[in-house]
C-alpha cells in the first residue's frame, strides 16, 4: 500500500459550486477566489484576492466600496469579503453573485453583483441585507428602505454590547436555490441568531419582504428562522433539493473553522423548503446549551493508512446534482500539519434506503455503485473503520483495523501473551441487494452502500459508507 494524496492545485475557502453549461465546474470562495475544473479533482485558478487586479470584479474598488461603508474592517483586514455564491438567473439573463462583507462577528452585509459569464467580471449592484447595526449605523443599511421610514426597528438594534441577545442572524454565507416548484430562496446565517431563509424575487434577484409571523418565526426583514441561535457554532448553510428522494437537504458546519477547531459537516432535511429541518432522530436544532448531538454528522477528522497525515476540519460545503444524476459535496479540507493550509475536495454522495445521504470516503474519480448483489466471499476481509461519532473536537479518528468474517460477525483481533490471536466480536453485518449492507457497531446500526474507488494515494479499495443515529461510518478494504 502506498501513502500519499493528490493536490487540487488551488486553495479555495468556503467553496460554492456552479456547474457550467459547457461541462466546466466553477468554485467561488472567500477573499474572492475562484477556480475551474473539468474532472472535479484538479482545479485551475481564475481569480484570487480582494484587490483592484482581481478579474472576477469590475468595480469592487469604486462603486462596490459602498458595501463596506457599513461593515468596515474585520480583524484588521480592510476588506473582508466572504463566501460568494453564483447563480444563473434566466429572468434577468445574468449570472448573479451573492457575497458577504464583515466588520465583526455580527456586523455584516450580504451583497449582490451581476455578470454575463460565470467567471465574470461581476459588477456590484446592491447591498440587500445587513446585521449588527445600532442607532448610529442603521442609516448605512437598507432596513428603513425595506420596512418603511416609520417602522419600529428597536428590536433589531445592538444593545449593551451584545447583538440583542443573539436573536438575529449574522448576515453571511448566502446560498440561493430553487424549490420543487421552481421558486427561488436564499438560506444564510451564522452563529449569533442562527440560520434564516428568505424568498427571492427572480425578476430582481432581491429578497421579498415577508409578513411577520411570530408563531412560524418569520421576521419581515431577516425572514424565516430555520436552525440555531444563542451563538452556538453553526454556519455555511447550503440547501440541495433532490428530486429523486423529494427531500430538501440542509448542510451546515459546526465547530470552529481552524485546523484544531473541530469543524465538521452536519445534515438536516425537510419535505418543504421552509422546513422544519430535522436530523435522523427527528430533532431540529433550536437554542440549546449543547448541540453536538443535533444533526447527522457526515464528516469529521479522520486518518486512513493510505494517507500521509490526518484530514481535519472539513466544512463550509456546497452540493450539486450533476447532469448524469450523481450527487456531490464540495468542501474545503485542512490537514494535520503545522499550518492552516486547505484545499477543495469533491466527494460523491449516495442515497441510503431511508433517504438520507452518505459521503464516499475519498475524492471522486467517477466511481459508480455496482448494480449487483455481493456474496459474503466478496465482502470478507480486513477493513479499516472510521466511526465519525458526534463530538465537536480537534480529535483525529484513526481507522481501526477490523475483520469481516464469513458468519456475519465483525471482529477485532488481538494477540495474547502466548502469541496466539484472539477474535473479539465488535459487531455484525448483513448483505442486502444492489450494493447495500447493514452494519451494526457499538450499538449503532448503519445503513450503508458499497462502492469501489481509489483512495487519496491511488490505492484501489472497497468501501462501505453509511449513516445511523446521526453518525456516519466509513469502512475501507485495500484491494
Amino acid at each position: 500500500m502506498k501513502k500519499g494524496g493528490f493536490h487540487a492545485g488551488v486553495s479555495v475557502h468556503d467553496p460554492a459550486v456552479y456547474v457550467g453549461e459547457s461541462g466546466a465546474y466553477y468554485i467561488f470562495g472567500t477573499h474572492m477566489t475562484a477556480a475551474v475544473s473539468r474532472d472535479l479533482r484538479y482545479w485551475e485558478s481564475i481569480a484570487e484576492g480582494v484587490s483592484a487586479q482581481n478579474p472576477l470584479f469590475s468595480n469592487l474598488f469604486d462603486e462596490g466600496l459602498r458595501a463596506f461603508r457599513f461593515s468596515g474592517k474585520f480583524n484588521g483586514r480592510e476588506y473582508a469579503v466572504w463566501a460568494p455564491d453564483v447563480f444563473y438567473n434566466p429572468v434577468m439573463g445574468k449570472y448573479i453573485m451573492y457575497f458577504c462583507t464583515s466588520g465583526s462577528y455580527v456586523k455584516s452585509s450580504i451583497c449582490m453583483a451581476e455578470a454575463d459569464k460565470p467567471e465574470g467580471p461581476y459588477t456590484y449592484m446592491d447591498t440587500i441585507l445587513c446585521s449588527g447595526f445600532d442607532e448610529e449605523t442603521v442609516g448605512l443599511t437598507n432596513v428603513r428602505q425595506v420596512l418603511g421610514e416609520n417602522a419600529d426597528i428597536s428590536r433589531y438594534l445592538k444593545k449593551n454590547g451584545r447583538y440583542n441577545n443573539l436573536r438575529w442572524p449574522n448576515c453571511i454565507d448566502p446560498n440561493v436555490f430553487r424549490d420543487r416548484e421552481g421558486k427561488l430562496h436564499m438560506v444564510y446565517g451564522s452563529w449569533s441568531g442562527g440560520i434564516f431563509l428568505l424568498d427571492i424575487d427572480e425578476s430582481t434577484g432581491r429578497p421579498v419582504r415577508m409578513e411577520e409571523n411570530l408563531r412560524n418565526r418569520i421576521d419581515p426583514y431577516f425572514g424565516r428562522k430555520l436552525l440555531g441561535g444563542g451563538h452556538k457554532s453553526i454556519e455555511g448553510p447550503y440547501i440541495l433539493y433532490d428530486a429523486v428522494s423529494d427531500f430538501y437537504y440542509l448542510f451546515v458546519s459546526f465547530g470552529g473553522l481552524a485546523r484544531d477547531g473541530g469543524y465538521q459537516i452536519r445534515l438536516f432535511r425537510s419535505r418543504k423548503a421552509e422546513g422544519p429541518y430535522v436530523d435522523m432522530e427527528g430533532k431540529t436544532f433550536r437554542r440549546v446549551s449543547h448541540h453536538d448531538s443535533y444533526g447527522l454528522k457526515l464528516i469529521g477528522n479522520y486518518l486512513f493508512p493510505g494517507m500521509e497525515c490526518g484530514y481535519k476540519s472539513p466544512g463550509h460545503n456546497s452540493a450539486f446534482t450533476d447532469q448524469d444524476g450523481k450527487l456531490y459535496i464540495v468542501y474545503h479540507q485542512r490537514f494535520d500539519m503545522e499550518s492552516e493550509f486547505h484545499e477543495p475536495r469533491v466527494h460523491q454522495l449516495f442515497r441510503t434506503r431511508n433517504g438520507w445521504l452518505t459521503v464516499a470516503p475519498f475524492a471522486t474519480e467517477g466511481e459508480m455503485l455496482c448494480a449487483k448483489s455481493y456474496q459474503e466471499a466478496e465482502i470478507c476481509g480486513t477493513y479499516y473503520v472510521v466511526e465519525h461519532g458526534l463530538d465537536i473536537s480537534a480529535k483525529v479518528r484513526n481507522a481501526v483495523k477490523m475483520y469481516w468474517k464469513p458468519d456475519g460477525r465483525i471482529v477485532i483481533r488481538s494477540r495474547k501473551d502466548n502469541g496466539q490471536t484472539e477474535d473479539k466480536t465488535a459487531g455484525e453485518y448483513m448483505l442486502e441487494n444492489e450494493s447495500r449492507i447493514i452494519i451494526t457497531l457499538g450499538g449503532i446500526t448503519y445503513d450503508c452502500v458499497i462502492v469501489q474507488l481509489n483512495d487519496e494515494a491511488g490505492n484501489p479499495t472497497m468501501c462501505f459508507t453509511g449513516v445511523g443515529n446521526n453518525q456516519s461510518i466509513w469502512a475501507v478494504r485495500y484491494l
